[in-house]
């Protein structure tokens, strides 16, 4: 059995394709990097495992229906979906290119939602099957420069919730995960605040994240959540700022 992991070629894909190669998954991994063939060696070299790897664009309308055939195509049976393509922009929506704005919603929604919808039924013949959705803590955050990125990984976290009532009985578990900054170069965090963010624990390493991500999914759970207490004190204090405070602190220009 195979485990399909997107936006492989780096940070958390990487680390997710590393652990299911480790527990004996034959993996095939996804990206629009041409790097991602070599990370397909070094994991067949590091596991043993049989590593197929495709650079494909994953932000285009069709991305989900095109993996689809080539992995029927290939007679690939999937038992484990890692939805972890993504990408970030603090950027006002209005300031972002169509092109941005067009990829952030098909990345984030489109293809991981049907991903799900071509690949669950084969899971649910089967009676087992694995979709891990990675959304964020931003998903509980509607705040300015972050409407994009935020509003996607809601629908994310939402249709996950969804979807695993639906599946659940049909042996079919949809998981999703909402970390908060991770040591990764998907955020651009300056050096000294990414270590000072892993000294005081608001910003986690992709290792210790996906340890936590998988063994909830193969545990059967709907959500996981990172060990984080500032991620809990974050939404909470968002929750408690009106629209009117959002307003005066854009007009100041500290957000």
């Amino acid at each position: 059995m195979y485990a399909l992991i997107t936006g492989a070629s780096s940070g958390c894909g990487y680390e997710y394709a590393r652990q299911l190669a480790a527990k004996s998954y034959d993996l095939l991994i996804v990206s629009n990097e041409a790097s991602i063939h070599d990370k397909a060696q070094l994991l067949r070299d590091d596991f043993g495992v049989q590593v197929i790897s495709l650079q494909q664009d994953l932000g285009t309308q069709n991305a989900a229906k095109d993996l689809y055939n080539y992995c029927q195509e290939q007679h690939l049976d999937i038992e484990v979906i890692i939805n972890n393509a993504g990408v970030y922009h603090d950027r006002d929506f209005m300031q972002d290119s169509e092109a941005f704005n067009l990829l952030i919603f098909n990345l984030h929604m489109i293809t991981p939602a049907m991903l799900i919808y071509y690949f669950a039924p084969q899971m649910a013949k089967r009676g087992k099957g694995y979709v891990l959705n990675m959304c964020s803590v931003t998903a509980h955050i509607a705040v300015q420069r972050l409407s994009t990125y935020a509003s996607t990984k809601a629908f994310l976290k939402n249709f996950s919730r969804s979807t695993h009532v639906e599946l659940k009985d049909n042996g079919v578990i949809i998981t999703d995960i909402t970390p908060g900054a991770i040591n990764t170069g998907l955020y651009n965090i300056r050096p000294w605040a990414t270590k000072l963010g892993l000294l005081l624990g608001y910003i986690v390493q992709p290792e210790y994240l996906v340890k936590h991500a998988l063994r909830g999914m193969f545990r059967g759970r709907a959500k996981v959540s990172v060990p984080c207490v500032w991620n809990s004190v974050l939404i909470a204090l968002v929750a408690l700022v009106p629209t009117c405070l959002l307003r005066l602190i854009r007009k100041t220009g500290l957000f």
